[in-house]
C-alpha cells in the first residue's frame, strides 16, 4: 500500500494550519478593534470562502496563480516555478478554506475576554504587546486551539479546491480525498476503504482532541465563577 497520500495529505494540512494559525489570530484580533459596522463588512468578506463551494475557491486561485495568470506567469519566469499542479499548490487552496474556522473561532475566544484585565494591566502601564501576549492569548488559549485543530481536519479532508489547483499526479499531489475519488472511479474498492477508515480514524482523533479542549475550558469557567462567588 502505497502512504504517500497520508504523507502528503498531512504535510499539507500542517503547513497550511501553521500559517492559518497566524493569520487567523492576527485578523481575528485587529478586526476585534474596529467599529462595529467596518466589522460586519470584513467579518463578511474574510467568512466568504466558509460557505462558497470548494471548486468555486480553486478556480478563483487557478485563475489568479496559473500559468495564464499574471502572478503565475511572472513566477514562472522569474523563478521556473509553477504555483498550481504541485503538491505545495494545495496549500493555496487548503489556506482559503480554512482560515474562516481559524478566524471566527479565535473572534469569538477574543471576544469572550475579559476586558477588565485588559484595563487593569493599563492601569499598571503595560503595552499593548505585553497584553496581548501575557493576557489575550493564555486566557483565549482553549478556543484558539479548538480552532487549529477544526482548521487542521478541514485540510486533511480538502478535495474540491485541491483537485483543482494540484491535480492527481501518484506519488507527487495525491492527497488521501484526491485518491479516495481515483480508487473508487477506477473500481479498487478494497483500497478506497482503507484509506476511508485512516481518514475516518484521524478526524476521529481531531473531534476527540475537540471535546476535550472544549471541557477543560468549562471546567475553567466552572471553577473562575465559583471563586468569585
Amino acid at each position: 500500500m502505497d502512504l504517500f497520500p497520508l504523507y502528503n495529505s498531512l504535510r499539507i494540512a500542517i503547513i497550511s494550519s501553521i500559517i492559518t494559525f497566524f493569520l487567523g489570530i492576527f485578523f481575528a484580533y485587529e478586526i476585534k478593534k474596529l467599529p462595529r459596522t467596518l466589522k460586519g463588512v470584513l467579518d463578511v468578506f474574510l467568512t466568504l470562502p466558509l460557505v462558497l463551494p470548494p471548486t468555486v475557491i480553486g478556480f478563483f486561485i487557478l485563475k489568479t496563480l496559473g500559468p495564464n495568470s499574471s502572478l503565475g506567469a511572472l513566477v514562472d519566469k522569474a523563478f521556473g516555478i509553477s504555483l498550481v499542479m504541485k503538491w505545495y499548490s494545495a496549500i493555496f487552496a487548503t489556506v482559503l478554506v480554512t482560515f474562516p474556522l481559524m478566524y471566527r473561532t479565535a473572534r469569538g475566544a477574543f471576544e469572550a475576554f475579559d476586558e477588565n484585565l485588559k484595563y487593569a494591566a493599563q492601569t499598571l502601564g503595560k503595552s499593548n504587546t505585553w497584553i496581548f501576549w501575557k493576557l489575550y492569548l493564555p486566557n483565549s488559549k482553549s478556543g484558539i486551539l479548538a480552532g487549529l485543530v477544526l482548521a487542521f481536519a478541514r485540510a486533511l479532508g480538502e478535495y474540491g479546491a485541491t483537485s483543482m489547483v494540484a491535480g492527481y499526479t501518484p506519488k507527487k499531489t495525491a492527497t488521501i480525498s484526491t485518491t479516495v475519488y481515483q480508487l473508487w472511479r477506477t473500481g479498487n474498492d478494497v483500497e478506497a476503504y482503507l484509506w476511508v477508515l485512516i481518514n475516518v480514524f484521524i478526524s476521529l482523533l481531531v473531534l476527540l482532541t475537540i471535546n476535550i479542549l472544549e471541557n477543560k475550558n468549562q471546567t475553567k469557567l466552572k471553577k473562575e465563577s465559583l471563586e468569585d462567588l
